[in-house]
């Protein structure tokens, strides 16, 4: 049973969230949501799991490995069984949902699987044994799903989801994340209305000044909860509440509904995550944490540009001084640490960290390695660059320094190392792990820039090319294998492990782990640069093991060498 404590949280909350709603619909709510956590748990045994220095995840969609003869899902849990099952043991599918567009983000019905792709039961399957983290695409729904349709028809459910906004609505404040037009005008309500659509034409906003829609989304954590998804992405979250004037992100509304959101996680008999995606500047992207009561895991948004730069240019200036500031987490909070995703490399997160300048220096480098770029608009009608559309190994693949691109493989080791062994939960892009390039192809047919990092693989070609030990795919995979694999045996790995920075100059990346039981340390030590580099250390680490090289040893006492890009973790144990 919820808690008279959580019952007394969830009504503040929504009567902070709703105060302009007559005080009998927000207790109608209040126990809407007691009676959806109630018959929750009482049909549901309690579980519970554990995030340690083991949990590493893999992202990908239901389709990233096909084949003629299986549902996508079945194919993809069969290479997933034969190649990833022994070092990773949690899966982000991104969207698997009926969708109209955005490779699955314009969700039609949170209810179903595509059924290309296969049917609940695979996802129950995988979750026997691996933890599943599914997308909540909550800011916007798709314009051909039934929810719009039945909004245009005044029908339940879609009755009044949708936010309608009338011309006095000012907009001149709001942050954009594309350049589309933003407002769409209707009149089929008998006046004059603007449909409000965020990310694209065909993903209109919903309307969380309406309850019902809180409501259904709170019921689609639960359907998922019984199909085995354990891990909620809140995707675009910041974004979802919109008051005229304002810049309508991040408004205080919206942290509330996280914090509600996390309660009702909290109350459930299984234990599940809240992780919300905010592909901004980093304070804003902090305040999802709250004060340990809204997300459980952050996305670490700054950390693949600014690592990225820092390998390109070879400099670790920034990069040291961002890891310095960056707070550790607390228990039951965590950074999901990524270099590649399914879109592309946030530049927002940039924002305060790197000058203008350096931030154009980095875009001219990356479009020189085959970069598209995604813009949002700003003001006075100007446009900015949102993000880059690259894979991780064509945006470490030549630097200026090195044009042919002769250390490119180090470069895309070391970034992976650096990315494994920072505190939070490691999350690596499927195609990351076969160092795949561009897909111009697909990107010529669709003209989607995003679609350049979303390769799909034909399940007989990549096992083909993993038996083969001298092909590229085969190389990737088994360095990153070994990566993730000693990983995630190391206590100092934990997610909330201490992180301390130390400082051996602008060519050196360099940080300390603390396991939370204090017994094991690793310096992890990274050579940012193609030069040798010498550092010297304390003789009290002599003894200590690097965990990548057992047999490196100190060149004397306290002098240790590293290799172009390479990558060390030192451990007292």
């Amino acid at each position: 049973m919820l808690s008279q404590i959580n019952k007394k949280k969830i009504k503040y909350k929504l009567n902070k969230i709703f105060n302009f709603l007559p005080k009998n619909e927000i207790d109608l709510c209040a126990r809407e949501i007691s009676l959806i956590i109630n018959n929750f748990n009482k049909n549901n045994k309690k579980k519970k799991w554990l995030v340690s220095e083991k949990t590493a995840m893999v992202i990908c969609y239901g389709d990233s490995v096909y084949s003629k003869n299986q549902k996508n899902l079945t194919t993809f849990q069969n290479f997933f069984n034969k190649k990833l099952t022994k070092f990773i043991d949690t899966i982000h599918f991104l969207p698997f949902y009926p969708s109209s567009s955005d490779s699955g983000f314009a969700v039609k019905d949170h209810y179903k699987i595509d059924n290309k792709l296969g049917n609940w039961s695979d996802i129950k399957k995988f979750a026997k044994k691996k933890q599943i983290m599914s997308d909540i695409v909550i800011n916007h729904a798709s314009a051909r799903g039934l929810w719009f349709k039945n909004f245009l028809k005044e029908k339940k459910p879609g009755k009044d989801y949708f936010l309608l906004v009338n011309s006095k609505f000012n907009i001149l404040k709001v942050v954009r994340p594309r350049d589309h037009e933003l407002l769409k005008e209707i009149n089929i309500f008998k006046k004059k209305d603007y449909l409000w659509r965020t990310f694209s034409d065909d993903q209109i906003d919903l309307n969380f000044k309406n309850p019902k829609v809180l409501i259904r989304f709170i019921k689609i954590m639960t359907n998922l909860i019984k199909h085995g998804v354990t891990i909620f992405r809140l995707d675009a979250i910041a974004y979802l509440w919109k008051e005229s004037g304002t810049k309508c992100i991040n408004l205080k509304q919206t942290h509330e509904i996280v914090k509600i959101l996390r309660i009702i996680s909290n109350s459930l008999n299984t234990k599940t995550l809240i992780v919300t995606e905010t592909n901004l500047p980093e304070k804003e992207n902090l305040s999802y944490l709250g004060n340990n009561d809204e997300a459980n895991w952050i996305y670490n948004f700054s950390l693949p540009p600014l690592l990225i730069h820092a390998l390109l240019f070879e400099n670790g200036t920034y990069l040291n001084n961002w890891s310095k500031r960056l707070p550790n987490t607390k228990k039951n909070n965590a950074y999901l640490n990524f270099i590649a995703s399914h879109d592309g490399i946030g530049m927002r997160p940039l924002e305060g960290i790197l000058t203008n300048k350096l931030i154009k220096n980095f875009l001219n480098r990356l479009k020189k390695n085959g970069s598209k770029f995604s813009y949002r608009k700003i003001k006075n009608k100007k446009r900015s660059v949102y993000e880059s559309n690259i894979t991780i190994f064509d945006a470490l693949k030549k630097s200026d320094k090195d044009k042919k691109g002769k250390y490119s493989f180090e470069r895309y080791l070391t970034a992976h190392a650096m990315m494994f062994s920072f505190d939070g939960v490691p999350a690596l892009y499927f195609n990351s792990f076969f160092g795949k390039s561009n897909d111009e192809t697909k990107y010529v047919i669709t003209g989607n820039n995003r679609d350049i990092n979303r390769y799909r693989w034909n399940e007989e070609n990549i096992l083909n090319k993993l038996r083969n030990k001298k092909s590229k795919e085969s190389l990737f995979f088994n360095s990153i294998k070994r990566l993730i694999s000693i990983r995630i045996k190391q206590k100092a790995f934990h997610p909330n492990a201490s992180r301390f920075n130390l400082n051996f100059g602008s060519a050196i990346f360099s940080f300390k782990r603390i396991s939370v039981d204090k017994k094991q340390t690793i310096v992890c030590l990274y050579n940012l640069t193609s030069r040798l580099q010498k550092i010297r250390l304390s003789s009290n680490y002599k003894t200590w093991t690097n965990l990548l090289k057992p047999d490196a040893k100190f060149i004397n006492k306290k002098t240790i060498i590293l290799n172009p890009f390479e990558s060390m973790w030192l451990s007292n144990k």
